[in-house]
């Protein structure tokens, strides 16, 4: 036999081994990857079971969904009340409506008076915001009992009520700058600072509110630029 013939076939043999080794070698790693990525999925959804299963979690659940359906069960009651909108009422509803809310903003106006209509708009941009407090307005020209009984003299009049009992006011605009222009958010804070509305996060500020400046000159070039008197 040539020695060479025979040397060529043992080194031949010794590749494919190698090779063979090396082959079974990589399918062992990869079995042993995928059997290490099946154990971290195993061990996940126990972890989610468990988890699924923390009573502290259930119970952080549970009151959360308790206090959800008792604030929209508020809602609910306030709108029943009339919350949530602006609303004209009849000197006939007046106590009634200021009585039957913890918290009441009224506006005292004249129909004819540019100023009612601006406070009207501002007020009515209000109202969805603020559910706590109710806002009703009342025009003064028939409601003469209760125009003299809460001496407005002046308006538009708005008046604070809690629990009934008129607590403060504001009259014409002298407590939002004494301009016809001013933003929903200036009347918003003062309202705020005087307790009848809370802060609300997140609000972004209205500078127009849309009132058109063509209103807005036309307001100030009436004749009278001061509040109105009844």
């Amino acid at each position: 036999m040539d020695p060479n013939s025979v040397k060529s076939t043992l080194s031949n043999l010794a590749f494919g081994n190698v090779m063979a080794a090396a082959a079974r070698d990589y399918k062992k790693e990869l079995l042993a990857q995928e059997m290490a990525q099946s154990s971290t999925s195993v061990n996940q959804e126990v972890d989610l079971d468990e988890l699924m299963d923390d009573p502290e979690l259930e119970k952080l659940h549970a009151d959360r969904i308790a206090a959800l359906k008792k604030e929209a069960e508020k809602r609910e009651a306030l709108k029943r009340q009339g919350h949530g909108e602006y609303r004209e009422i009849s000197e006939g509803d007046f106590l009634g409506e200021v009585t039957g809310s913890e918290k009441v903003i009224c506006h005292f106006y004249h129909k004819e008076f540019y100023r009612c209509k601006i406070m009207d708009k501002h007020l009515k941009a209000l109202a969805p915001k603020h559910l706590d407090t109710k806002f009703i307005k009342l025009d003064a020209e028939n409601a003469p009992f209760f125009v003299t009984k809460l001496a407005v003299k002046t308006l538009p009049c708005v008046i604070i009520f809690r629990k009934g009992i008129a607590v403060d006011r504001l009259v014409g605009f002298q407590d939002l700058g004494g301009k016809d222009d001013f933003a929903t958010r200036t009347l918003e804070v003062v309202l705020i600072k005087k307790g009848v509305i809370s802060e609300k996060k997140n609000d972004e500020d209205d500078e127009d509110d849309g009132y058109d400046e063509s209103r807005r000159k036309t307001v100030r070039s009436s004749a009278n630029h001061d509040s109105d008197s009844d």
